[in-house]
């Protein structure tokens, strides 16, 4: 279905019932990512799953302002409110979970628990964010120069990546085909507005996340092992899961113990 907030149109899919658990994929994805769980956690919960602004379905703005983080956690929590939920257990990926964190930490009010994987509270140093905007910036004109099939072929390439070159055939094609149904409007927009550079920091307000947290990396990942473990630090009531192999995807590289990690995980605390 279409939700449309704030002037954005979302693509957004509800499937289940029960305590309500919101998808939020990685650059690049869309609500497909997830496909590999629905029918199983949609027996526990109430699955909403949204593609995020310039991904997938969703609208693209012309102007990158409107999609900047605490717009979308807006949005989000607009989204929520159309369908009629008050509170939900969020589950992003990468992307998807640095803007689960910023949800969170928006609303808190509005979250149960927070699964976050491969995902970062973004860049401390006010000088790391320009460069990283500077940076994302030079990516956004390549995509609209070149377009998304090269962009992907190099993207499928970065180091980041190295641990999926594992999978079999018809996974990685599967992933392929979810990255290049994107728009090189979509991805620009998004690295403009949601980049880890254009969002604020929240190291310095971690502490103040009192829901359960479940951190999921992948061991084959060092910089987001190392992530995970510093935000641990200011979490000691945080989770962290660190599977084996597996790199940035976990959900990718290892569906199934994936799957049963953030399942139990949910239920423990769909009472709080």
């Amino acid at each position: 279905m279409e939700v449309t907030v704030d002037g954005l149109k979302y693509h957004v899919q509800v499937k289940g019932s029960g305590p309500t658990l919101l998808l939020l994929h990685g650059f690049t994805g869309s609500i497909h990512t997830w496909d590999p769980w629905i029918t199983d956690w949609a027996t526990r919960f109430q699955v909403v799953r949204v593609d995020l602004p310039g991904h997938g379905k969703t609208a693209t703005p012309k102007d990158p302002s409107r999609i900047e983080m605490v717009q979308v956690c807006r949005d989000l929590a607009g989204i929520l409110d159309r369908i009629g939920v008050e509170r939900a257990s969020v589950l992003g990926y990468s992307l998807g979970g640095r803007t689960a964190l910023s949800f969170a930490l928006t609303y808190p009010e509005r979250v149960r628990a927070l699964v976050l994987e491969s995902a970062s509270p973004g860049l401390e140093q006010a000088e790391e964010r320009q460069e990283r905007v500077v940076r994302d910036e030079a990516l956004a004109r390549r995509i609209e120069a070149e377009g998304v099939v090269a962009f992907v072929r190099r993207w499928e390439e970065i180091p980041l990546f190295a641990s999926q070159k594992r999978l079999p055939v018809a996974v990685r094609e599967q992933i392929r085909g979810e990255r290049l149904n994107q728009t090189a409007a979509g991805l620009a927009a998004s690295l403009r507005g949601m980049g880890t550079g254009a969002q604020p920091s929240w190291w310095g307000k971690l502490e103040s996340l009192t829901r359960p947290v479940l951190l999921i990396t992948g061991e084959e990942d060092e910089k987001f092992c190392r992530i995970a473990k510093r935000i641990k630090t200011k979490l000691p009531g945080a989770r962290l899961q660190m599977v084996d192999g597996a790199g940035h995807a976990v959900h990718v590289e290892q569906p199934r113990r994936f799957g049963t990690i953030v399942a139990d995980f949910i239920l423990d605390f769909q009472g709080c």
